[in-house]
């Protein structure tokens, strides 16, 4: 509709001495009371729609087209949304629905009321940090793969960190979510289909702002279709083949197959577990990806706290290679990973529909009215994180913690992402793992631009060249 209006981002980026600001979208200064190009700026880049009022505590409202919009940004108000009135706010916004209904169906990332509540207590059963020993011993052995096929490749050579990682955590999810290997193709498969069916997925649903509540359905483009069936083949062969008896005992799909045979009333048919299969691995695969993906970036252009990396590694593993039971022993490896959370949250934008009439501070909130929890501007929120905007790792060592509800990468309230503690110990021991033997260069005049689509990435991925750290 509006293709050819183009769009464009500002791109901040400093580095000084011991000091680095890593990439950001700058200040949106557009006139107000303009809301068609607020839109099409947001559907270019919804990362670059923030004035600088926008990055302080406070809620704040606006219209677009007698749509109420609600931005909470403080640190009260967003307990109110996500703990205190959460069944009033669990709703996802039509666009969020929209635009992964296609691919997850009622998946539990999207589901919300009885279903949710029925599937919540399975998903959570099964990512349950219990089981991290068992999934500690698949994340070393596919990342330990992953240094022996870069170890083959020629010093300096150049790849897509974005697509080394997706691969490196789409086997580990497949490994842990179904029970066996996929293989480097049908990885691969699932890998491209996710990132074809992003980059067709429109960031704005115009119609909720025009007047539907539960917006408009997604145009099923032949290009858009082909994506969705890369994924469901490989997921619904893995699903059908656990039904038939054919699944390993301790993967997470054979587990929702077995509380099934159990629970009949769950209804969790082929599709129900096609669905949640799904879904388990698009956000397990996803953003461990991203979050290793902006963890090599920050790295690269901050060689001091590379250098605290490399020191915590040696002194706490020595040549040996990094393993599950190292991971509270690693405290630069976490706060590194935090700190990249931090500044590169992999769902960036929390969007929520109020189901009925309420009150966030002092603003009433119409019903089906859109409310927004932005991790990406909360997150670099100077009254919660001095210097924001810089790459500070250290602001979560020795036992710092930021304030309750000013740092949630993986959301809050009963909503949290169940997966948290799976992903949280993955980043950090993919990054142990590989940082030990590698550095990670992304070229000094190459531009990097985080872009938010369903979740935030470098703008065309991130070339990096890989070079063997000596003596190792």
């Amino acid at each position: 509709m509006f293709s050819s209006l183009r769009q464009s981002t500002d791109i901040i980026e400093n580095i000084r001495k011991n000091s680095f600001e890593p990439a950001h979208a700058d200040y949106y200064k557009g006139k107000p009371g303009r809301p068609l190009n607020l839109i099409l700026k947001a559907r270019h880049d919804f990362l670059s729609v923030w004035r600088k009022a926008d990055y302080a505590d406070r809620v704040n409202v606006t219209k677009i087209f007698g749509r109420q919009i609600v931005v909470v940004n403080s640190p009260d108000a967003i307990r109110y949304v996500v703990a205190k009135r959460h069944e009033n706010f669990e709703r996802k916004t039509p666009q969020m629905r929209r635009a992964l209904e296609f691919l997850l169906g009622d998946g539990l990332f999207i589901s919300d009321g009885e279903t949710w509540k029925q599937r919540r207590p399975l998903v959570n059963d099964i990512v349950h940090k219990n089981r991290l020993p068992t999934f500690g011993k698949i994340m070393e052995k596919t990342a330990s793969e992953l240094v022996e096929r870069w170890s083959a490749m020629p010093d300096g050579a150049p790849v897509n960190a974005l697509f080394e990682m997706a691969g490196l955590t789409a086997e580990i999810i497949a490994r842990s979510v179904f029970g066996n290997d996929l293989g480097e193709e049908a990885a691969n498969a699932v890998t491209e289909g996710f990132e074809s069916y992003q980059s067709l997925i429109d960031s704005i649903n115009i119609g909720y702002f025009l007047g539907f509540d539960e917006g408009l359905p997604v145009l099923r483009t032949p290009k858009l279709r082909r994506s969705v069936s890369r994924i469901h083949q490989i997921i619904d062969k893995v699903v059908e083949d656990h039904l038939a008896g054919h699944g390993d005992d301790n993967s997470m799909v054979e587990l929702l197959v077995r509380r099934q045979k159990r629970n009949p009333e769950l209804k969790l048919d082929v599709v129900a577990l096609r669905n949640e299969a799904a879904t388990i691995f698009m956000a397990g695969h996803e953003t461990t990806a991203a979050t290793l993906t902006w963890a090599w970036y920050l790295l690269s252009r901050a060689h001091w706290v590379e250098k605290s990396l490399h020191e915590e590694i040696a002194r706490v593993c020595g040549n040996r290679v990094p393993a599950l039971d190292d991971i509270p022993q690693l405290e630069w490896c976490r706060a590194i990973i935090e700190e990249t959370l931090r500044l590169y949250p992999p769902v960036p934008i929390l969007a929520r529909q109020a189901k009925e009439a309420d009150r966030i501070g002092d603003i009433d909130i119409k019903p089906a009215s859109l409310v927004l929890i932005v991790p990406w501007t909360l997150h670099r929120t100077e009254a919660f994180f001095k210097d924001a905007n810089l790459f500070k790792p250290e602001r979560f060592l020795n036992g710092q913690k930021p304030i309750p509800y000013s740092y949630i990468p993986f959301a809050s309230g009963p909503r949290v992402c169940p997966g948290l503690q799976f992903g949280l110990n993955e980043a950090i021991l993919c990054l142990a793992i590989l940082a030990q033997r590698f550095k990670v260069r992304v070229a000094e005049n190459a531009k990097v631009e985080p872009q938010c689509r369903l979740t935030l990435r470098p703008r065309g991925g991130l070339p990096v060249t890989l070079h063997r750290r000596e003596g190792i």
